[in-house]
């Protein structure tokens, strides 16, 4: 589970310091960031310097003015207030990531030798440098490991309590400062300077200290600001026609219809949606090194997948004993048993477990025997046992049948049954086909068969990208198995396509070939051999497991370490898009009852026609203003939880979305103002405020 739990929109500790938040925001230079509310702002603090001043000289329909201001004020506040909370989110979260950056001492390695070390603050140390990092000790900055490798605690940043290990030379050599070493020792070349680790740029990215605004969100501002001022231009001829039929209109009243005819529902909750979609990719663990990776997982159109640990387990598993004629499944059985009891990998306890439950053949004491258990090698590809003069064999196929065929299985050199090497090539074939690994098993000079060992799909996951083939997204499955492997697994699994024996150059490749067709892509990666791919990718996301080079290479990084959560990334960039998208059709849409409001009521003494579009029957001209503002208003801390939990995001096709949005989004945001606006208007008359 995530250590970094959503805080509840009511949370005392987030709303409290939001109200203040909201009045420090008010500082022109914070509001100069969103143009459509800096406007609001600006002629706001217009009209209140207007009202002073006949305050002063003892003007008439102050009260109406005040009424008028006080909510413009309040307008500007809730937009504040909006971004102010889903900022706050951010800091509760910030706040547990910090207690993982303790002030820890260091164990600085001196001299070429690196046997002895001296104790200096981790915050002292410089890039390059090595320190030894042993059981009990908190890793001081992030760094990669060159030597030694050790179990650690790496609950501070993922919330998970169990321990992983990192070792030296791999794809799982880096390490992140705050996490705990648990047992054994190892030495960390340290890759980020104090101030700028991992966990110091993920406290800034989720407090929104570093959020930059993102391609999509800077174009819609500026569509924003185009509205607004092509509303200034039309607000600014109406004097002239009310001047032309003889009356005169209250600047107050302008006001009240620019503020409420400019997209202030939207621009005010704008900047609240961008920060909740980095919220949410926090709470789910991944950290988005820009806003941009967020939107472009919404609009992937291909996503590429690893075989390994993403859609299968990533351990082979026995699931068959296929034994060759003449041999009984119980005794190819347990001589594979026999020769896998000191086999610590998943594979070798797989093929215990399987003969112990189909066949009820349980482990024995080698002691008693004398057993000499047989290690695999990358040289033999085998391994096995040996005892009371009986030796047992298995490993791949062509390497148990060189051993065989060499003589090296029996001292007598008994001839090799060419029936049951015909036998295991032909079980071996069929197995390849199927997209398993065939291991051979023989007992001195005779074969016995073959073990069949599957890559286990994971449960669930065929279903997942039939919901990635609706929302039209493209599976890749990238392997380095051979073609007729990959082609059952891709089956099995039901991607789309696959791309077998991959090298570096090949998923580079074919990321571009996706991208000249004007798609986008997103990959996944945990090694140094990925990092290219993972660089080129519209959305790279590293596995905080990889290493340094992926990590700095991709876009995003799972905390995690889960490749199928690419997944859930598509859907979060989705609904964050999805989310800014429905937001601003009804904030657009509201537009069509002020109008209904407003209009009428500020012409209808100079063309009492204007009389029939008082559609909501609003009982004076004043209380229609007021009441469109008041909604104007109130919509905005409305619609704060939506824009901080997000539309709900269903993979039914970008043609039923849009027609699902419009017509909850559009037609609700006709509807909705109607509706709030005679509400109001009713009760503002019932408690005579006009």
């Amino acid at each position: 589970m995530s250590a970094h739990k959503s805080a509840s929109l009511l949370d005392a500790r987030i709303i409290l310091p939001a109200i203040g938040d909201a009045f420090r925001k008010l500082d022109p230079r914070s509001l100069a960031k969103n143009p459509v509310m800096f406007v609001v702002a600006v002629v706001t603090a217009l009209t209140s310097v207007l009202f002073i001043k006949d305050l002063v000289t003892g003007a008439g329909g102050l009260g109406f003015s005040f009424q008028i201001i006080l909510w413009l004020w309040f307008t500007v506040l809730f937009a504040n207030f909006a971004e102010a909370v889903a900022e706050g989110r951010g800091k509760a979260q910030a706040d547990s990531l910090r207690k993982a950056r303790t002030e820890t001492q260091a164990k600085l390695l001196e001299g070429e030798s690196r046997t002895a070390y001296k104790m200096v603050p981790g915050t002292s140390l410089k890039v390059g440098q090595v320190v030894l990092v042993e059981a009990g000790d908190i890793i001081p900055s992030d760094g990669e490991i060159i030597e030694g490798v050790a179990s650690v605690n790496e609950a501070a940043i993922t919330g998970e309590s169990a321990p992983v290990i990192r070792e030296s030379g791999g794809d799982r050599s880096a390490v992140t400062g705050g996490t705990q070493v648990l047992s054994d020792w190892i030495r960390v070349r340290i890759t980020a300077a104090a101030g700028s680790t991992f966990l110091d740029r993920m406290i800034s990215l989720v407090e929104g200290a570093e959020r930059q605004k993102t391609p999509n969100e800077i174009a819609l501002n500026i569509l924003l600001a185009g509205m607004t001022l092509i509303f200034v231009l039309a607000v600014a001829t109406i004097p002239s026609f009310a001047t032309y039929a003889g009356g005169y209109i209250p600047v107050i009243v302008l006001v009240a219809l620019f503020v409420t005819l400019i997209p202030t529902t939207i621009g005010a909750l704008l900047s609240a949606i961008g920060i909740a979609g980095m919220d949410r990719l926090v709470r789910f663990n991944v950290l988005a090194m820009s806003g941009r990776a967020v939107e472009a997982a919404g609009d992937v159109d291909t996503l590429l997948l690893d075989k390994t640990g993403t859609i299968t387990l990533g351990n082979r598993q026995a699931t068959e004993f296929r034994p060759v004629k003449g041999v009984t499944e119980q005794e190819l059985a347990d001589a594979a048993q026999l020769a896998s009891l000191a086999d610590e990998t998943p594979e070798g306890r797989s093929i215990v477990v399987l003969a112990k439950e189909r066949y009820g053949i349980r482990a024995r004491d080698m002691g008693s025997l004398h057993a000499h258990f047989v290690p695999f090698t990358a040289q033999s590809r085998m391994s096995g046992v040996d005892f009371d003069g009986s030796s047992i064999r298995k490993g791949a196929v062509d390497s148990v049948l060189n051993h065989v065929k060499s003589g090296a299985a029996s001292a007598s050199g008994a001839r090799v049954d060419a029936e049951a090497v015909r036998g295991i090539q032909a079980i071996s074939d069929e197995i390849g086909k199927l997209g398993g690994t065939p291991l051979a098993v023989v007992r001195d000079a005779r074969l016995l068969g073959v073990i069949y060992l599957k890559d286990i799909v994971k449960g669930g996951i065929k279903e997942r990208f039939t919901e990635l083939r609706r929302m039209g997204i493209r599976t890749v499955m990238i392997t380095g198995d051979n073609p007729m492997t990959a082609a059952a697994i891709a089956a099995e699994a039901g991607v789309d396509d696959f791309l077998a024996q991959a090298t570096p150059e090949n998923k580079l490749s074919l990321i571009r070939e996706e991208q000249a067709k004007g798609k986008l892509v997103a990959m996944c990666g945990d090694g140094t051999n990925d990092a290219p791919a993972l660089a080129q990718a519209d959305v790279g996301v590293a596995m905080n497991t990889g290493t340094v080079a992926a990590r700095e290479a991709g876009n995003m990084v799972d905390l995690d370490s889960d490749p199928t959560k690419l997944i859930e990334i598509v859907e979060i960039g989705k609904q964050l898009l999805m989310t800014r998208g429905a937001l601003t059709t009804f904030s657009i849409a509201n537009d069509i009852a002020k109008y209904f409001a407003i209009i009428p009521a500020m012409f209808l003494a100079f063309y009492p026609q204007l009389g029939a579009l008082n559609i909501m029957g609003l009982s004076t001209p004043q209380s229609a203003i007021l009441s469109a503002i008041i909604f104007n208003a109130l919509i905005i801390v409305a619609l704060i939880p939506l824009s901080l939990k997000g539309v709900k995001y269903r993979p039914i096709g970008a043609g039923a979305l849009l027609r699902r949005n419009l017509l909850v989004y559009g037609l609700g945001g006709i509807i909705v103002p109607f509706i709030g606006i005679k509400a109001i208007d009713m009760a503002i008359n019932a408690i005579g405020l006009v």
